[in-house]
């Protein structure tokens, strides 16, 4: 340490601040976020992993502290002798684009889905997102951190990366392709708000505006509120919509609704978005619908933990084994492209980050050309049905414990869940612990990797079986919970 510096461990920051890699990025709360532990962790990425000449792509969501969490990031990036390419506030998917096509790191402020008190940093490197071996990498860099400076005035916005992710898709599909569609579109604080729409009316759609708020709403596509399920069939109802769209906050997930105001579930849009692009290979996490295997539509298809970072790996070892072209999903519909896709003369290049508008497009092309309703595409795949939802401020700790006694215990799983779903016959522990029971159906329980929150996913041979499996699975839990 010297008078204007001082070394700062990002392990140390992880232990005492809370803000720490999950899932995808390093997340904390928006009150552990300083500005000198967002200058640590940005420099840690660029010592760890990035380029050590040229520009850094520098992005952020539309959430009350990201412009401050920004500066952050900016004033490491400048510190190195780098210059701050900033993007302002676009969608994740595009901010990772431009950064591929440009050959550029990059970091990306949002933290997604993840309640209002939160935030995240997700960063990348010039070929794409980092890994689960770059974030260890980052974990044990320790970095020099200015006394004072920790943060930077933001650059003039360039608008590159809003024009490329436009041009990605318009290029891609037909002119006027969805003409004499009517779409609704639920802005709320997404950062798809302006980009997607642009889009749609280029592909000739009607666009309705609807929600839209500068109040930041954490939509979470895997755990879809019930004030949002039923405001859908109210839009659809009053405006005669073909579908009602929208994605989470920073657009890298997607929610698709029919002209009923019924949003599909992640993993069903993403089995319906691969069919449309002709995949050959198709690599999901391990909560998926079991429909992905069923359909027969694909040659391969291999199951991962939660997380993009796992996903990628999987698409990357299809790819070295000669499987193309190869997509990837998640249950919340984000959709990864892993190869070059050709389809009706048209070329999309690879973009191995999760993606909104890519499979809201899909799903809406193939209703178009199959000459359906959106509601009638889900009626050619296998009746499997899923649902999801979560227990928030649930202690990840106590998560863990929990699944550990049930994971080696019959009788600790049998004594809470056996009256509800009957008896196992078999255990998945590859991302927490998934149960298939004697009837074929399905609970899986894991915490979630950004926030103190324990998931269940359920999946049964009706849609308010597996909604019901979910509920009451739930509310068991919440009896071993830190309250009772």
């Amino acid at each position: 340490m010297t008078g204007m510096t001082k070394a700062i461990s990002i392990d140390e920051i992880q232990k005492t601040r809370g803000v720490r890699f999950g899932t995808s990025g390093a997340r904390g709360l928006v009150a552990d976020m300083s500005d000198e532990v967002c200058y640590a962790y940005s420099a840690a990425f660029l010592k760890a992993v990035a380029a050590r000449s040229g520009a850094i792509a520098l992005a952020m969501d539309l959430r009350p502290s990201s412009p401050g969490i920004s500066a952050a990031c900016a004033a490491a990036i400048q510190q190195a002798g780098l210059s701050v390419d900033f993007c302002g506030a676009v969608p994740t998917p595009a901010l990772a684009y431009h950064a591929q096509t440009k050959h550029l790191p990059g970091i990306m402020v949002t933290g997604s889905h993840i309640p209002f008190d939160r935030n995240g940093i997700k960063f990348y490197r010039a070929d794409g997102e980092i890994t689960k071996a770059d974030e260890a990498k980052i974990s044990e860099a320790v970095v020099d951190v200015p006394n004072v400076g920790t943060a930077a005035v933001l650059p003039e916005v360039n608008r590159g990366a809003y024009d490329a992710y436009v041009a990605r898709y318009i290029d891609f599909f037909a002119p006027q392709s969805l003409a004499g569609m009517r779409l609704g579109f639920y802005e709320h604080s997404s950062l798809a708000r302006e980009v997607l729409r642009t889009i749609l009316e280029r592909l000739g759609a009607e666009v309705v505006s609807l929600g839209r708020t500068d109040e930041f709403v954490p939509i979470d596509t895997e755990a879809v509120s019930r004030d949002d399920i039923e405001q859908a069939r109210r839009w659809a109802t009053e405006h005669g919509f073909d579908a009602i769209l929208s994605t989470d906050g920073d657009a890298d997930r997607p929610l698709v609704g029919d002209e009923n105001g019924d949003w599909f579930r992640g993993d069903v849009v993403g089995i319906l978005c691969a069919q449309y692009l002709r995949a050959k290979g198709v690599v999901t996490t391990v909560s998926s619908n079991t429909a992905v295997e069923r359909c027969g539509a694909f040659a391969k298809v291999s199951r991962t933990r939660i997380g993009s970072p796992y996903v990628i790996e999987g698409i990357e070892q299809q790819l070295s084994d000669g499987i193309a072209p190869v997509v990837g999903f998640e249950p919340n519909g984000g959709f990864l492209v892993g190869s070059v896709i050709e389809r009706d003369g048209r070329t999309l290049s690879p973009l191995m980050t999760r993606d909104a508008v890519l499979p809201i497009l899909c799903v809406l092309m193939m209703a178009r050309e199959r000459g359906v309703k959106v509601s009638a595409l889900p009626t050619n795949l296998p009746a499997r049905f899923t649902a999801s939802d979560r227990i928030q401020s649930f202690p990840t700790e106590l998560s863990r414990k929990l699944i550990a006694d049930f994971s080696t215990s019959d009788d600790a799983f049998s004594k809470v869940f056996e009256d509800l779903c009957g008896e196992s016959v078999s255990q998945d522990h590859t991302d927490g612990l998934r149960v298939t029971l004697k009837n074929g159906e399905i609970i899986h329980l894991r915490p979630s990797g950004n926030a103190p929150e324990l998931r269940c996913y359920a999946e049964a041979d009706t849609q308010a079986r597996a909604e019901y499996l979910v509920r009451e699975a739930l509310l068991r839990m919440r009896t071993l919970g830190p309250a009772n």
